[in-house]
Formats: C-alpha cells, sequence, structure tokens
C-alpha cells in the first residue's frame, strides 16, 4: 500500500514542495485504525463534525451532539454513533444512502485543544440490526430501550479507513458554562429557528 492521500493531494505536494513535510506527517501520524488513545479521546467528546457528499459530489457538514462518550468505539476500525429525530430532512443520511465516505472531524475545546480526523466507510443501521450485533454495548442497547424523542431512531455504523491528529496550534481555547440542553425538543424558541430569517 502507498502513501494515503488523493492524487490531487500528492501532485499538489509536488508543485509546492512539500512533499518531505507531507511525508513525515504519513509515516507518523496516520493511521488505519484507532489506537488506544484515539479511542479514549473520542469517548471523552460531546460534539463531531460529519462530512458527507451525494453520489454527484455535493458535500454537506453538520453536527452530531450529544453526552460525552455518544459516539462508541466498538473496536480499532469501527465506530457507530446515534441519528436522533431531527428537522426531517436527514442530509448526512441520504448522503451516506448515496456515498458511503464519511469524515468525521472531533475537537477537544476546553482541555487539551487538539483535534481528530477519521475518515472511513459509513452504513445505515435500524436499532433492530444494531441489537443484533454481536457485543452491542451497554450503552447502545440502554439508548435504544428508552422511550420518546431522545430515542435513537437509527444508528450510523463507520469503517475507519484513517485517523490522524489534527494539531494543537490554531484549536481555540474555550471555558465550558452550563447550558440546558433541551434535547428532542420541538419549542421553535428553544430550537431558535428564526435566527438566520429575515433581517
Amino acid at each position: 500500500m502507498g502513501k494515503p492521500g488523493s492524487k490531487g493531494e500528492h501532485a499538489l505536494q509536488q508543485r509546492y514542495g512539500t512533499e518531505k513535510r507531507a511525508n513525515a506527517f504519513y509515516d507518523k501520524q496516520v493511521l488505519d485504525y484507532l489506537n488506544p488513545r484515539m479511542t479514549e479521546f473520542v469517548r471523552q467528546q460531546e460534539i463531531v463534525f460529519v462530512a458527507t457528499a451525494d453520489g454527484d459530489g455535493e458535500c454537506d457538514c453538520s453536527l452530531r451532539a450529544g453526552e460525552a462518550g455518544f459516539v462508541y468505539v466498538l473496536d480499532e476500525k469501527r465506530l457507530i454513533y446515534p441519528e436522533y429525530r431531527g428537522n426531517g430532512v436527514v442530509a448526512s443520511l441520504g448522503n451516506i444512502a448515496e456515498n458511503p465516505h464519511i469524515g468525521m472531524m472531533f475537537i477537544d475545546f476546553v482541555k487539551d485543544t487538539v483535534g481528530l480526523h477519521i475518515n472511513g466507510k459509513a452504513e445505515i443501521l435500524e436499532n433492530d440490526a444494531v441489537l443484533k450485533m454481536a457485543e452491542v454495548p451497554a450503552g447502545i442497547a440502554e439508548a435504544i430501550g428508552q422511550k420518546g424523542k431522545r430515542r435513537p431512531e437509527r444508528w450510523v455504523l463507520v469503517q475507519v479507513e484513517e485517523a490522524y491528529m489534527h494539531c494543537s496550534k490554531h484549536i481555540p481555547l474555550y471555558q465550558k458554562r452550563e447550558k440546558p440542553i433541551r434535547w428532542g425538543t420541538d419549542d421553535p424558541k428553544k430550537k431558535k429557528v428564526d435566527y438566520f430569517v429575515g433581517g
């Protein structure tokens, strides 16, 4: 297997003279699995940015959030996260249905100010299919067993192909403050649905 990265990346590395730096990064940072430190990092995060594209390559980036550990690492090559009731557009899932490629970006803004990129292939699993998987973590079974709007509607299973750090240099350090999270609310005021409307 050659160096990771696209043909476009390698062509531009040659054009801009960055091959030496890129190769050092590939050699020291890019894995095709989640090592123990990456696994622990994922388990501590409350948000992840998810990038997907449809069959024509039209891109979308979205946010997924939950309590720390809402993204479950099943093993060094697989992770899974829940999909809850949303606005009904299902943009990310629609893209995954056409094109399984997915990019995930976890960023720690409040402690170590580092990020973790995870790229791979995704598939949509319904709750019943998840419960039939071998060695389902207890937290997943408990989540599926919940009643009401906090019950996951389905899940996204990701096969890890690349995992690598995003360095701390330009990640700001924020202070976490208490905010009541209204999971599953349909109240337009609490959701601030008109924030970008009008004006």
